[in-house]
């Protein structure tokens, strides 16, 4: 058995009740590395985790603790927006736990320190080898992800000088588990809005990204999102003027991304069904006229959330970056 292979990383989870909860336990339980010590949820506290998530019957026996462990290497925060702010004020976590937050609270640089803990943003594709010796990581948001992995490989040789424009549909499981009138089936099957257009909570991490890769970055990033009448995936469509021919951006692109297992570039047409249920994105790369043509499109509550939080862990604790990742896309 080779040292990859033979480590074993105790994980903890606090809000493991809601969507990406439940998606870092359906990963955790078959990674080959990891053992999970406790699933925290004061709502749910001495349920098993199958009555919650009903799809785990016959998988697992865990139940939802109250309480928290110390005995643990890595602790995952699935909570909502501000909670892991307020959670790890209330709380002392020992620096030899790991923490991977999959809130934003920790994700713009001048928020990213929080009791002598630092934070670093957790996108491999950017921040590989950093994320190799970090601490804690800040995981990002999921159409912060879909498209920054569309628009890296340009600022990453200085090509972002005109205005990006996107439009870019969500599942309805980005709205997060809790009712809103805007997550209602009746609302949301058969329909389709736009919401918060060019003042999206995500432009900020999006454009600190591009600022990383591309100092001088200072054009505007016109993000319209839409809300989708399905459940899972992001499909974003980007276009931006550029003196590059196809054949020079696919280049670019499938150079910029060899090396990472899950990011995978194509001139040919994608869909949703090709990622849904994977920790993978696709790009496709096109020219009309004068101006390059992106799709990215990656399912929103893994590569954009537990998945790619995931991959974090395995690049944080040494381990193969796939490990628990293998996953069967819907297809069908």
């Amino acid at each position: 058995m080779t040292e990859l292979t033979s480590k074993h990383v105790k994980a903890g989870i606090v809000g493991g009740a809601g969507y990406t909860g439940g998606e870092m336990l359906r990963i955790l339980i078959n990674h080959p590395n990891v053992e999970i010590v406790f699933v925290h949820s004061n709502s749910n506290a001495g349920n098993h985790v199958y009555e919650v998530h009903t799809d785990l019957y016959g998988d697992t026996d865990l139940q939802f603790a109250s309480e928290l462990s110390n005995s643990i290497d890595v602790l995952f925060l699935c909570v909502g927006h501000g909670d892991a702010k307020r959670f790890l004020e209330s709380n002392n976590i020992p620096d030899h736990i790991k923490i991977v937050d999959l809130s934003q609270d920790f994700r713009l640089s001048q928020h990213s320190t929080i009791k002598g803990k630092h934070f670093v943003y957790g996108l491999p594709e950017l921040n590989r080898e950093a994320i190799k010796t970090a601490d804690n990581i800040a995981n990002p948001g999921c159409f912060a992800t879909c498209l920054q992995l569309g628009l890296l490989p340009l600022a990453g040789k200085g090509l972002l000088n005109n205005e990006v424009h996107v439009t870019a549909t969500t599942g309805s499981t980005g709205a997060g588990q809790s009712l809103s009138p805007t997550s209602h089936f009746t609302w949301r099957n058969d329909n389709l809005s736009v919401y918060k257009a060019f003042s999206h909570q995500h432009l900020n991490e999006i454009g600190q990204s591009l600022k990383q890769l591309q100092a001088g970055f200072d054009k505007d990033i016109n993000f319209v999102p839409y809300r989708g009448g399905f459940t899972r995936g992001i499909i974003a469509s980007i276009y931006t003027e550029s003196d590059l021919t196809e054949a020079e951006a696919l280049k670019l692109y499938q150079g910029y991304y060899a090396g990472h297992p899950f990011t995978h570039v194509t001139s040919k047409d994608i869909d949703l069904k090709q990622i849904v249920n994977t920790n993978k994105c696709f790009i496709q790369v096109k020219k009309h006229g004068n101006k390059i043509f992106i799709v990215s499109i990656m399912d929103n509550l893994l590569k954009g959330a537990s998945g790619q939080a995931v991959q974090n862990m395995n690049l944080m604790f040494g381990l193969d970056e796939r490990a628990g990742l293998r996953l069967k896309a819907t297809g069908f």
